[in-house]
């Protein structure tokens, strides 16, 4: 009779009544403690379920060599010699450490040496430049033009003030509108055909996801991923955090690509826009910044916007991929240009009992739904900019909301969980309320064949997309490996292969199937 833990035959013999195994009884009972479960099996194991063995007492032999002195001096030279074996294999390593010390110190000198040449060189820089900015004329100086933001219409469209002291803005014009129809007109008839793709990750793959990475990309010392968002048709993942950088991340590398720095407080919200390799966040310090890409895989801010007058709490892109909106907390917002930086109009007025804090654009683009402090989702025409659809029923601010694919379902998410709402009825049709009345939901997402839904609260779960009369069933649920209880964002990969999770910790966290990321590196290092 053998112990399944330790491997030796033990003193107090039980036997579990599931699985028929032995133990060591003091081995499992402090294994049942710590971990509830069978060490063996991972069933849920008590110690109701464990039976004692009666055995008769056997007396362990002495063996033969400590039957005599001279065995036993045998046995003490033995002992000496595997001693002496062990002193001399650490007095090895402590030179080799001694060695290792001994290098690192020398390259942490000649680091700082190059760092305080660095900062002569900066300073000596900076001692130039002033010189020759006294040295130029005080007339050049006075006859150069006004700065001009990105051309002649930004700038002259910041001058025109209204009588009420309010910025006047252009409006959304026939052109447009008609752009806007005709996308939604051609996107609505692909829809229509559009069925699932057969690379689109299977229920049987998801049940099996796990954490295959995790990824620490902002600072220390101000965690929280507060947004995120994947690249359409690259494997780059961009996240925002409290630190008030974004970082862009390349999953097949495992690499940073390059960390945005400009905004002065967190961002909440960022998209890529794919057409013209731009990038759009936005931030707590009240501004919105575009980004524009280079080749070297570099983005710089091209324009810094600031019509808001309160935090800008969401991002979200038109299907012509030349438009988006921003949402404020004070209580309006915004329709661009994303090529001009110009605002087209601004919706709502500044008021301090309501604002908004999610928004996001239908697929087909006609649509803009906003999320709002006291619990209202708002429904919005595009063209009008008149409010068309009121949601009611959720319980604090609307943190999150997702439009699916098809084109007939919103998910909204809230302090009570989540709201199913079918857009052709104008009706809830659903609600999950995961967790527990004082853990918000602070992330839902329909993956982009419309087929699953993730939510993020204290954990990830992943539901089965039906329809408004079949029940939607949980599929996976995720831990939160943070530990910190409080899962903000969450993305589908493409064809769903993968699920990207930020938390409020510093670290962006990768599930999928295990084997996959040894997969992705064999790609990589192969291209």
């Amino acid at each position: 009779m053998i112990c399944a833990i330790s491997g030796e035959v033990p003193d107090e013999p039980v036997v579990s009544k599931k699985s028929g195994l032995l133990f060591e009884r003091r081995l499992i009972e402090r294994y049942i403690e710590d971990h509830g479960k069978c060490p063996v099996t991972k069933e849920e194991l008590t110690m109701d379920d464990i039976v004692p063995v009666k055995t008769n007492k056997v007396v362990k032999p002495r063996p033969l060599q400590a039957a005599s002195i001279p065995g036993l001096l045998g046995i003490f030279q033995n002992e000496w010699d595997a001693l002496m074996l062990s002193n001399f294999a650490l007095e090895q390593q402590l030179h080799t450490a001694r060695q290792e010390l001994s290098h690192a110190l020398y390259q942490h000198d000649a680091a700082c040496r190059v760092i305080a040449r660095l900062k002569k060189e900066r300073d000596e820089a900076r001692t130039l430049l002033a010189q020759a900015e006294r040295q130029i004329p005080a007339s050049v100086v006075g006859a150069a033009p006004a700065p001009v933001v990105s051309n002649g219409k930004r700038a002259a469209m910041e001058d025109e003030i209204g009588p009420d002291g309010k910025k006047i803005h252009p409006g959304i014009n026939a052109i447009m509108i008609d752009e806007l129809t005709e996308c939604n007109t051609m996107l609505s008839a692909q829809r229509k055909k559009r069925q699932v793709p057969p690379s689109l990750a299977p229920i049987d793959a998801l049940e099996r996801y796990t954490q295959i990475s995790s990824h620490p990309l902002h600072k220390t010392n101000k965690p929280g991923i507060l947004s995120m968002d994947i690249h359409p048709s690259k494997d780059i993942v961009a996240t925002g955090g409290i630190d008030t950088n974004a970082v862009l991340f390349d999953r097949q590398s495992g690499q940073i690509l390059c960390t945005l720095t400009g905004h002065s407080k967190k961002i909440t919200s960022l998209k890529f826009v794919p057409r013209d390799e731009l990038f759009v966040t936005g931030s707590a310090d009240k501004t919105v910044r575009i980004w524009q890409g280079s080749e070297d895989g570099n983005y710089n801010c091209i324009h810094t916007l600031k019509d808001h007058t309160a935090e800008v709490e969401a991002v979200t892109v038109h299907a012509t991929q030349k438009y988006f909106v921003t949402a404020s907390k004070d209580n309006s917002w915004c329709f661009y240009d994303i090529s001009t930086g110009s605002c087209l109009t601004q919706v709502g007025e500044a008021s301090g009992q309501e604002g908004y804090t999610s928004a996001s654009f239908h697929p087909d683009g006609l649509i803009l739904g906003t999320g709002t402090t006291d619990a209202i989702v708002k429904i919005w025409d595009v063209k009008t900019q008149s409010n068309v659809a009121k949601f009611e029923g959720h319980v604090g601010p609307v943190t999150a909301m997702s439009f699916s694919e098809n084109g007939y379902f919103l998910a909204t998410a809230a302090l009570d969980g989540v709201k199913l709402w079918d857009l052709r009825k104008l009706r809830n049709f659903r609600t999950f309320s995961p967790y527990d009345s004082d853990t918000p939901t602070n992330a839902v997402e329909f993956d982009f064949s419309g087929s699953y839904l993730a939510i993020g609260g204290s954990d990830i779960r992943v539901y089965q997309v039906a329809n408004v009369k079949v029940e939607w069933n949980v599929i996976k649920t995720l831990p939160d490996l943070s530990g910190t209880g409080k899962v903000t964002s969450v993305k589908f990969g493409a064809d769903s292969k993968y699920i990207a999770v930020g938390s409020m910790d510093r670290n962006l966290r990768i599930f999928g199937l295990p084997g996959d990321d040894q997969m992705d590196d064999s790609k990589s290092s192969a291209e």
